[in-house]
């Protein structure tokens, strides 16, 4: 079954669930519905759509964005495909990481080993992390995938789109790809069209035309998702960086959880790497010893000389021996220099 096919069978609700948004946002504005304010500066991170815009990339450059220039941030996160229930989860306190993948999710862990000095927090009610963050000395709030988090004040609200999906087929969930109607947009500051590059610039430049015909107060950059590098992870944690030459003579197993397995096709291909195999799994995927034995087996079937996979399913492997060496592909954002700027410059900070 096609996601189209869904789509189609879900389309007779959409206005439901349209209606139901609306009257949210409307709660929200009202002050029916509250939205907790912080002694701190807050920027949200977040998507109009359904699934992979680029989010972590965005939120790992505006941290070390924030720390270059002399603040504290810390990052707050809801923690999707881990366990925990905990109110609040300290993954890391800059110094040290506390949690795992399968307790707090992969994203958070993740965003806890590539960002030294930043603390992580994770929690279902989001304002407890941040409040526990701030007593922990943060001077800036970074909300990961906070668009439709309402529940707490912010100073600065990014929306992301990616460049080759764009608004989708423009319908709201669940017959289409949009979590809000189009006209929740107003809410944002600022949008930023990742994963452009000279195959899509046309489209990205065409759909900025869209959104600034509709909202012209809005400033919209873009941003390149390019990978930095490949990275060797030994069971057990250890990450070694290699170049990705070193995979010339190897025959990877490529596998993938995330919400866009193109993507990872597509970065692929920019590293001039051809997979025997690309195993597509579900976002967030928790990694089973069932799995990992169809993973081997299916590596073995296909000739496979190593495992490749992305850095957030890195993290979910550690300790998890696959037989074979498992390598990881490291993505980093690069956004217009601009945004750099306005961030930095922003009356609130």
């Amino acid at each position: 079954m096609t996601r189209n096919f869904y789509y189609a069978l879900g389309r007779p609700f959409s206005p439901l669930y349209s209606t139901a948004m609306r009257l949210r946002e409307y709660l929200y504005q009202k002050g029916i519905f509250k939205s907790t304010p912080f002694a701190v500066p807050v920027i949200s991170v977040g998507n109009l759509t359904l699934g992979g815009t680029g989010k972590t990339p965005m939120v790992q450059y505006l941290a070390r964005l924030l720390q270059e220039n002399g603040y504290r941030p810390a990052i707050i996160s809801r923690g999707y495909g881990g366990a925990t229930k905990e109110r609040i989860n300290i993954v890391s306190d800059g110094k040290e990481i506390f949690l795992n993948a399968d307790y707090v999710g992969d994203e958070p862990r993740m965003l806890a080993e590539t960002l030294p000095g930043v603390p992580v927090l994770t929690g279902i009610v989001r304002k407890l992390p941040a409040a526990e963050a701030v007593k922990m000395g943060a001077d800036m709030l970074l909300l990961d995938d906070g668009f439709q988090h309402m529940a707490i004040r912010r100073d600065l609200d990014i929306v992301l789109f990616n460049t080759d999906k764009l608004a989708g087929n423009s319908r709201v969930f669940p017959g289409g790809d949009l979590r809000e109607p189009i006209n929740a947009l107003k809410r944002c500051h600022i949008f930023v069209l990742t994963g452009t590059d000279e195959q899509n610039q046309e489209r990205a430049e065409n759909f900025k035309a869209v959104l600034k015909k509709k909202f012209p107060d809005k400033p919209v950059f873009f941003s390149r998702n390019r990978p930095a590098g490949l990275i060797l992870q030994k069971t057990g944690g250890e990450k070694i960086p290699v170049q990705p030459q070193e995979l010339a003579d190897q025959q990877c197993f490529a596998f993938c959880g995330i919400a866009r397995p193109e993507g990872f096709s597509q970065t692929l291909k920019k590293l001039n790497i051809e997979p025997t195999a690309l195993r597509a799994l579900p976002d967030h995927f928790a990694y089973t010893a069932k799995t990992v034995r169809r993973l081997i087996a299916e590596a073995r079937q296909a000739g496979a000389t190593c495992f490749l996979c992305t850095e957030k399913d890195l993290v979910k492997l550690r300790n998890i021996d696959l037989k074979l060496p498992l390598y990881g592909v490291v993505m980093e954002a690069r956004p217009d220099k601009e945004l750099n700027h306005l961030i930095l410059q922003h009356k609130s900070f």
